[in-house]
């Protein structure tokens, strides 16, 4: 049986490159049968058939030679004794890194799943950057085990079903290999509502047969047109796929009965111009929907999909779907950039032809800069993610030139597709000769300037960050930061981690150095602290994360046992044998913690809480009991999963001790409103630990002070005078 797969594989292979050499294809075969000789699938198959399926899939996109020798040792260092070293003596370099790239890499021993699964997707979005041969095969492979999928458990089936519409159909899409993309939304449509596609299967086969009926005649009535106009032209029929349809359902709310074009007509012919006269002929025999024409072969998808789109309303107001294209047309969307590959060794590709070939995969390039500016796997996995779901929008330099960007784009994601130093000097925008605001939707057709200054000192803003689209632009605005805003960022980044470090009872000393602190450096490709504190500053990495992952490890290789203490506080605030009277002592700051009395108490910096707020305790690991507000949201996020931090606490009443609150005063329109604040607060004779004032981008003028007051009391009375100064709209208390 195995004989005649090869077999099978070579004929393919002939077919469309006559003078092929074989022999890397049958020691590949044979090495392929010798490592997996005794694996089973789960099928119970030979786990061989695998790779020699992945193979023949290769061959019949017509891939290269060392493309479908890869997809036949693609899972022979995963899954044997094989390593890279050994291919590469085998096969040389190029066949071992094209294996290498779609190998998954060894367990972490401290990362999570979820982690790994990010480590391994941003190791073949890498690879594929550098060879997109690397993500063909691993689309044909997880197609052939879409194709077996009824063989795993109903949880594996799940969760495969869901990362295939996650990931690999979009990318199916983004590189124009239709025919693989469709057949994956479908299965994964199988396994994700296994009642909802049965359903729909039924239904669609009760009106299939009418519609096909309906359908012959079209393509008779066109097919005797074409003829007489002397243009050969091949005529299909084909069903629309399941995901599709559904999707057209949930889009436009109609139920099956309401989804008229459950079928398609395609034609094929031989030249261009011969596309536009098929067309020609359509809307003379039938009636064309309006708004429901699009020419994909004068402005190509960025995948490069060509094709005559348009929507006809046929005899008894039938509507059904028509596709006008050329047969190298058809090529492309059918196994999209595969139809393109240019490889020296087996074709005489032009200096063109592989100019072209690079354009085509422009948007893969690109992820070489993403990496540069990410540390984190599972962010730059996300960005990817969402730069393959996003539609495209087509717009204009102003000298007619096309530039495609994702569906929402900005003047700004339009400035950095020119270049980095158009996007950082850019001041303002013309949108079709009219100046229009940064954070403008860009339209199909629109024709965009963009205006710059002449000073060298400008630079991005961070709220861009927020408002662009592309992860290209983000990626350029976040290098610029990291690069001129290194000082900036650190001191934020500093500011972030204590916060942090405040809800574990841990200090920056403690956790930012040492062994626990080098390992994670080196996971994020960072030299030293500061390194981080910069990354952390503009936003790449997480202080939550950060902060979470050293304590981790800081107390595994300390053999900390962070539990000790807890375990000593709760069992003191639930021993009921002494009165509780006679254990009750007042804090330095005025709190009483219910049943204890020999331990550290401190008000958390992140919402001041005054003598008069509903307050909770939070026993912190090393630093004693933390008393909150009971409407601090750090609190929510500090006890998910651990209620039995939480201890009652009270004040202990009146005092002369004096509290620190916090208060941000919001303005529209009032330029003296930080001199009446400070006279505000003067005339009260309240004690002004600090004030700052700023203006945002929408113009509203804000002050953020801090002062030191008795109670609650006092402090509704502040806020309430505050209140009443001219035009303020909004004063409230802060909370970090």
């Amino acid at each position: 049986m195995h004989d005649e797969s090869l077999l099978k594989l070579e004929n393919i292979i002939l077919g469309y490159i006559p003078d092929a050499d074989l022999e890397v294809i049958r020691k590949a075969y044979e090495i392929a049968e010798k490592m997996h000789d005794g694996q089973l699938r789960k099928s119970g198959e030979p786990f061989v058939i695998h790779p020699i399926e992945v193979a023949t899939m290769l061959a019949e996109m017509n891939m290269d030679l060392p493309s479908i020798a890869a997809g036949m040792l693609h899972d022979v260092v995963e899954d044997t004794p094989m390593t890279y070293d050994d291919v590469a003596t085998e096969f040389g370099v190029e066949i071992a890194n094209l294996v290498d790239g779609v190998t998954k890499l060894k367990k972490i021993p401290t990362s999570s799943k979820e982690e790994q699964q990010a480590e391994n997707l941003r190791k073949m979005f890498l690879s594929m950057a550098s060879d997109i041969r690397v993500i063909l095969i691993k689309l044909v492979d997880r197609l052939h085990n879409m194709r077996t999928l009824q063989y795993v458990t109903p949880e594996t089936q799940m969760k495969k079903a869901k990362e295939t519409l996650e990931i690999y159909t979009p990318l199916a899409h983004r590189l124009g290999i239709t025919k693989i993309k469709w057949e994956l939304e479908d299965l994964c449509f199988k396994y994700l509502d296994p009642e909802g596609y049965e359903d729909l299967v039924k239904k669609i086969n009760q009106k299939r047969e009418e519609q096909e009926e309906y359908i012959k005649k079209v393509l008779d009535t066109t097919r005797a047109r074409t003829v007489e106009m002397g243009i050969r032209a091949f005529f299909d029929g084909r069903p629309k796929h399941l995901s599709s349809v559904r999707r057209k359902m949930q889009t436009q709310n109609k139920t099956i009965d309401q989804i008229y074009d459950l079928l398609a007509v395609r034609i094929i012919v031989d030249t261009v111009p011969d596309c536009y006269i098929v067309l020609g002929i359509l809307h003379d025999l039938y009636k064309p929907m309006p708004g429901r024409f699009k020419d994909y072969i004068s402005m190509p998808k960025p995948n490069q999909y060509q094709s005559l789109h348009t929507t006809l309303i046929g005899p008894d107001g039938f509507v059904f779907e028509a596709q006008i294209r050329t047969w190298e047309m058809h090529k492309t969307a059918e196994i999209g950039i595969a139809a393109h590959w240019k490889y020296k060794q087996d074709y005489n590709s032009t200096t063109k032809t592989t100019a072209e070939f690079d354009k085509k995969l422009e948007w893969v390039r690109n992820l070489f800069d993403l990496q540069k500016d990410m540390s984190d796997s599972a962010e730059f996995v996300e960005t990817f993610k969402m730069d393959l779901f996003t539609d495209e929008v087509f717009v204009f330099t102003p000298k007619g030139d096309v530039k495609s960007l994702p569906a929402g784009s900005t003047p700004i994601d339009f400035a950095y597709e020119i270049h980095s130093a158009v996007g950082h000097r850019m001041v303002g925008a013309k949108v079709n000769n009219e100046i229009k605001p940064l954070n403008y939707r860009l339209k199909n057709g629109d024709i965009v300037e963009i205006i710059t200054s002449s000073s060298p000192n400008k630079g991005p803003s961070r709220d861009w960050l927020s408002i662009v689209k592309s992860s290209q632009a983000r990626s350029k605005i976040r290098q610029w930061f990291k690069k001129e805003r290194r000082d900036e960022n650190i001191e934020r980044g500093r500011e972030l981690v204590e916060q942090e470090l405040k809800k574990y009872g841990y200090s920056f000393a403690q956790l930012f150095c040492g062994e626990w602190l080098d390992a994670y450096l080196k996971k994020c490709n960072l030299a030293t602290a500061d390194d981080l504190l910069n990354v952390i500053g503009f936003g790449e990495i997480s202080a939550k994360k950060t902060v979470a992952r050293l304590k981790e490890e800081y107390e595994r290789i300390n053999n900390v046992s962070p539990d000790k203490e807890l375990e000593e506080l709760i069992k003191q605030s639930d021993d009921k044998k002494e009165p509780p009277r006679t254990r009750e002592k007042v804090s330095d700051n005025g709190i009483i913690v219910k049943g204890i009395d020999n331990c550290l108490v401190r008000l958390a910096c992140c919402c001041n809480p005054v003598p008069g707020d509903s307050i909770i305790g939070y026993i912190t690991r090393g630093r004693g009991v933390s008393v909150h507000r009971t409407d601090c949201p750090n609190i929510v996020s500090m006890t998910e999963g651990e209620d039995n931090r939480m201890i009652s606490v009270r004040w202990a009443g009146k005092s002369s001790v004096t509290h620190l609150a916090e208060i941000i005063v919001k303005a529209v329109d009032n330029r003296r409103l930080l001199l009446q604040v400070a006279n505000l607060i003067n005339d009260m004779r309240i004690s002004m630990k600090s004030i700052n004032a700023r203006t945002t981008r929408d113009a509203y003028q804000i002050i953020d002070l801090v002062i030191e007051i008795t109670d609650k009391e006092q402090l509704e009375v502040i806020i309430n005078k505050m209140r009443q100064l001219d035009n303020v709209v909004e004063v409230s208390r802060a909370v970090r």
